[in-house]
C-alpha cells in the first residue's frame, strides 16, 4: 500500500466516530406518537397529554400508556409480550410492535434517529 492509501484508510477510521454520531446516535426527543392497527386509520395523538388508551387488534384490547412526554405498551393479549417488555419510547424514531394483535407504536419528531424502518 501506498502512502496516500494508508491516508486515505486512516481518515475513514477517523470519521467513522463522528458519522455514527451524527446519523446512527440518539434521536431528538418525540412530541406525539403513531398508533397503526390492522384494518383501522393510523392514529397520532401529542406526548404531552398523560393518558391510556385501548387499541383493539385480532387478538384482543392492547393497552398502550402515554405519560411524561414516554409512550409504551401498558399490556397486550400477545403469547410472547416482547412489545411490552420493549418499556418506555422516548426518542424520536423509537419503535414497540405487537406482531401478533398487529399494533405498532413509533415515535415521531423533528429529528428522528436514522436506522432501517425510516430510511
Amino acid at each position: 500500500m501506498t502512502r496516500a492509501d494508508w491516508l486515505v484508510l486512516l481518515l475513514a477510521i477517523a470519521l467513522l466516530p463522528v458519522l455514527y454520531t451524527k446519523y446512527w446516535g440518539a434521536g431528538g426527543p418525540a412530541d406525539r406518537a403513531r398508533i397503526a392497527a390492522n384494518g383501522q386509520a393510523p392514529l397520532e395523538i401529542p406526548l404531552s397529554r398523560n393518558q391510556q388508551l385501548h387499541i383493539h387488534g385480532p387478538l384482543g384490547d392492547s393497552v398502550l400508556e402515554v405519560k411524561d412526554g414516554r409512550a409504551r405498551f401498558l399490556s397486550s393479549p400477545c403469547p410472547g409480550q416482547q412489545c411490552v417488555h420493549s418499556g418506555w419510547l422516548a426518542r424520536a424514531g423509537d419503535l414497540a410492535a405487537c406482531l401478533p394483535n398487529g399494533i405498532t407504536l413509533s415515535l415521531q419528531g423533528a429529528r428522528p434517529r436514522f436506522d432501517s424502518i425510516n430510511f
